[in-house]
């Protein structure tokens, strides 16, 4: 305890911060400027030299919850094949998700940003979110993290019931962003393949004569839809 007391300086914002992760993530930093960076956006960071962003962290965070939350789905589901299990962590993964997680923690009291800027402050919290997550990670280790997640985030705002009632239609949504950006989006079945259970598709999602993602499926519906996913997710728009 003293150790960490007697580290670098904390002002006024840097003790509101530590409370807010103590109280609410039931987490106590041990480098607090880990988290002060998590909690940096690119817009603030960029007006000072001696600034970094939280965008580091926040590719960290957001590979650090994609395997939790795999491995937490991978246990509860025991009898799900892989399909199921990616389109259940999909829908709590997902951008929407996040900002709203985000939002109920209220983390944009604590994001260091510019105001005055176009910048959805829904965004910067869900990007906030998986920099925490990044950042605990870092200052203690993965079954740390996992608990944290587990115990202060997904059992506490996501509703599982409701996320199993949710169908997400990936091709539509591929579909509707190629409409709107003005762009041809085309599947292809490249492989019909036969194992013991039947037939298994490989689907091709191609852009204006490129390809992206590719998706496999007992139907070729589940595999343009596993498809779609992947492309959405290499869009940025997952």
């Amino acid at each position: 305890m003293l150790r960490f007391f007697t580290s670098k300086k904390k002002g006024k914002g840097d003790l509101k911060l530590i409370s807010f992760l103590v109280k609410n993530l039931g987490y106590r930093p041990k480098d607090h400027m880990l988290f002060v960076k998590a909690m940096t956006h690119k817009s603030y960071s960029n007006t000072r030299e001696d600034l970094k962003s939280n965008e580091r962290l926040e590719y960290l965070g957001d590979t650090v919850i994609d395997l939790i939350v795999a491995r937490y789905l991978f246990e509860k589901f025991p009898e799900k094949d892989e399909g199921y299990l990616t389109k259940v962590k999909s829908k709590i993964v997902n951008r929407k998700m996040l900002a709203y997680i985000g939002g109920e923690l209220e983390l944009k009291k604590y994001i260091r940003y510019k105001t005055g800027r176009s910048i959805r402050i829904e965004t910067l919290e869900g990007n906030a979110l998986e920099a925490l997550v990044g950042a605990v990670y870092l200052d203690s280790n993965f079954e740390t993290a996992q608990k944290v997640f587990n115990n202060y985030i997904l059992n506490k705002y996501v509703d599982f019931n409701t996320v199993l009632e949710q169908e997400i239609d990936f091709k539509s949504t591929l579909l509707i962003w190629g409409q709107k950006n003005k762009l041809s989006v085309k599947f292809v079945i490249t492989d019909e393949a036969v194992k013991e259970n039947g037939f298994v598709y490989t689907s091709q999602v191609i852009i204006m004569g490129k390809e992206w993602g590719m998706g496999k499926g007992k139907s070729k519906k589940e595999a343009e839809q596993h498809a779609s996913q992947e492309t959405l997710a290499l869009l940025g728009e997952s």
